[in-house]
Parts: C-alpha cells; sequence; structure tokens
C-alpha cells in the first residue's frame, strides 16, 4: 500500500491512495495541474485513476475537481447530498457523478463511507480495505464512536489535528469563526486526535497528522502534543507530519 497526502490543510487537500492495483484520489481540493504533477513525480499518470472520493463539498476539497474531471472523466464517489451542495456541480460531466450511500466495491476494495462531525451536508471519512486497510478522518469537530470503529484495525490513518485550542482563542481570527472551529461540527484539535489514537484496540503502522491550520497550530505543536499523550499512555507511534506545499508520502 502507498499513501501520498498530496496537500493538507484550509488552502487545500488531496490524497494519493495505491493499494492492490487501485488508485484513489481522496478529495481534490487543489488545482488539477497540481494534482497531475505530484502524482507525476511519484511515476502515475493521472488518467490511470480508478475513481476520486469526495469527503465533503467544501471549496478546499474540491477546488480541481471540475478540471480533473474534465481533463479524464473519472468516476466521482460522494454522498447525494454532497453532489448536490458543491458550488460545481452543474459543470461536472453528469457520467461521472456516482452517488454513495453505504459501502460499495471498486477495483477490487472494499470501500466505506463513514459519516463525520463537520457543517457540511454530508460529510463523510473513508475506509478502504484490501489486504491491507487505510483509513481517513478529517475536517470533524469531534470524534464519534462512529468515526472511532471506522479507523479501528487500519494500518494507515489520516487524522486530522487541525488546531491547538489555546492557539485559537488567543489568535487573530473573529469569534464566530473561533467558535464554529472549537465546535463539534468544526475541527479536531491536536489533543483529540491524540486520544483517537490511544483509543484504538490495534494501532496503526503509519499516522499522518492532517489539515493543521497555519493559523492556530505548527507541525512541531502538533507533534509534540500527540506523542507526549500517546507516551503518557506507553504507546509509541510513528507520526507523519503533512504539509500544504508539498506531498508527504509514507
Amino acid at each position: 500500500m502507498q499513501v501520498s497526502v498530496l496537500a493538507s490543510g484550509s488552502k487545500g487537500n488531496a490524497v494519493y491512495v495505491e493499494m492492490d492495483g487501485c488508485r484513489l484520489l481522496l478529495d481534490a481540493g487543489i488545482s488539477a495541474t497540481r494534482i497531475k504533477k505530484a502524482l507525476l513525480a511519484q511515476g502515475v499518470d493521472a488518467a490511470s485513476l480508478d475513481g476520486v472520493l469526495i469527503t465533503h463539498e467544501h471549496r478546499d476539497h474540491i477546488a480541481g475537481l471540475v478540471t480533473l474531471s474534465k481533463w479524464y472523466h473519472l468516476p466521482i464517489f460522494s454522498r447525494r447530498a454532497t453532489f448536490e451542495n458543491m458550488s460545481c456541480r452543474a459543470q461536472l460531466p453528469p457520467e461521472c457523478i456516482c452517488p454513495v450511500e453505504s459501502g460499495f466495491k471498486l477495483a477490487g476494495l472494499s470501500v466505506t463511507p463513514f459519516s463525520t462531525s463537520h457543517d457540511a451536508a454530508d460529510p463523510v471519512g473513508y475506509r478502504i480495505q484490501g489486504s491491507q486497510c487505510m483509513a481517513l478522518a478529517t475536517d470533524l469537530g469531534f470524534v464519534t464512536a462512529n468515526v472511532q470503529a471506522a479507523i479501528e484495525g487500519a494500518d494507515t490513518l489520516v487524522l486530522e489535528a487541525n488546531h491547538d485550542p489555546e492557539v485559537l482563542k488567543n489568535g487573530s481570527y473573529p469569534w464566530p469563526l473561533k467558535r464554529r472551529i472549537l465546535s463539534n461540527r468544526g475541527h479536531l484539535a491536536n489533543s483529540d486526535a491524540a486520544w483517537a489514537i490511544a483509543r484504538m484496540k490495534r494501532r496503526p503502522q503509519k499516522v499522518f497528522l492532517a489539515h493543521l491550520s497555519e493559523e492556530n497550530n505548527r507541525p512541531d505543536l502538533a507533534r509534540d502534543t500527540v506523542q507526549a499523550i500517546l507516551e503518557r499512555q506507553g504507546i509509541r507511534q510513528e507520526i507523519i507530519m503533512t504539509s500544504q506545499t508539498e506531498a508527504v508520502s509514507g
């Protein structure tokens, strides 16, 4: 299994997953040109993707979707309400739109969308199962029991560590935006990400900490916070930090 976080953060998100010969893109929140170049740098032709999985309709997850679909006519999978609320819905080729409400098979892999708590129409994370298991859970205000169950047993986990609450509260954001981020339908704090990992019965081989806020977090702060909590629980875990500007593989 290969997992590459092409970009992660409030300016755009995209994750490439290759498993058992199946190639998937999770979210397309950066330009199609950047996605194409990032994949080519890893020896992957974007035209060879088996599908694009969209978590929700916010721009930082779909910004490159229209151009990507017009270039390659890839099948796009997401919840029906997500498609209906996309600002670019009318520009997507109808034959590319594949609404899904439950688990499905794609090129030999089992793909299971699971609901997340975020201020979008019907947001999801994804669990992808083949010879190994990968799970993505970003853009969630808190880790519900449903999310905790969905990430359990993942060999590779892409998990949000968006902010440090104190940095956020003392930062320059207006209070309504701070309140949104801190809410149960906002974004996940570093410590909450750590406890989600700690609660897993079988720990992942690798954890990517994703969707870090440039304003309300720092890579070293996110890593140190998560590792400190895990170490106090006697847990040693490989942590990989993602980037808004550079692809990170693991």
